[in-house]
């Protein structure tokens, strides 16, 4: 009870979302899935918007049509590089443009256009099995690094502690790794668990980063108790990517 009083706001906010998960989980529909990450994708783009300090209202416009042709075309990983030349092109042709401007869609339109093309080659389970990975690699590090941590793991994030990476990572290896049989062998289970919960850390290091560089707390307010979209979804951009190159590679 005392942690539920401690924490009540983020609990009640993670069990929200948690059904959300669930139920989106269970229509496994192609356009609500679509929809849904698309939301997501948007809302996270805004945000990285104000982190990497762009002002260019004309991207969030790029960022919508980029996610329209996700829904039509099927190798979002494609479209990411396409838009890497598209705006490779359009910085040699007018000298005026930054880099930076093309920094959001570098992150976190990455991450969510791999993990929906991933859930498009490889179906709900591949997402269920990344939910598993990430989760238990939040929770593993938390209750560890909690327990007996002591070991600052880097300076970016203070909080976190060597002791609780480890626990985190080994909790996340084996918990996906059961959820991973369903689909591949058990070597492959293991490899992509154990490497995608690492790719979950530095995932959420780097949004951690980016906010220390911005000079803020959090991505956003849209989460009570939980901050920003990227807040919580932080560490899938990294290890969607990850994994999705592991399936293709490893199965």
């Amino acid at each position: 009870m005392s942690i539920f009083n401690d924490h009540r706001e983020r609990i009640i906010t993670g069990l929200a979302l948690l059904a959300i998960v669930l139920v989106v989980g269970f229509i496994n529909n192609f356009y609500v899935m679509w929809l849904v990450f698309g939301a997501i994708y948007l809302v996270a783009f805004k945000e990285a918007m104000m982190l990497f300090d762009v002002k260019n209202d004309r991207a969030f416009v790029y960022a919508v049509g980029l996610w329209l042709l996700a829904g039509i075309y099927p190798y979002g990983d494609d479209l990411f590089v396409l838009a890497g030349i598209a705006y490779a092109s359009a910085i040699a042709y007018n000298k005026d443009l930054e880099w930076k401007n093309f920094f959001p869609f570098v992150y976190p339109t990455a991450g969510m256009l791999f993990i929906f093309t991933m859930y498009q080659e490889y179906t709900i389970i591949s997402l269920l099995w990344l939910l598993v990975i990430v989760a238990l690699t939040d929770v593993g590090a938390y209750v560890v690094g909690k327990s007996i941590g002591k070991t600052k793991f880097s300076e970016t994030s203070p909080n976190k502690t060597l002791e609780g990476v480890i626990g985190g990572v080994v909790v996340a290896t084996f918990g996906g790794m059961l959820v991973g049989l369903y689909s591949v062998s058990f070597s492959s289970a293991l490899i992509i668990s154990f490497v995608v919960a690492i790719a979950s850390i530095f995932g959420d290091l780097f949004e951690s980063s980016l906010k220390r560089n911005a000079n803020v707390k959090d991505s956003g307010t849209i989460f009570p108790g939980h901050g920003g979209m990227l807040d919580r979804i932080d560490g899938y951009l990294f290890a969607g990517v990850v994994m999705l190159v592991l399936l293709r590679g490893l199965v």
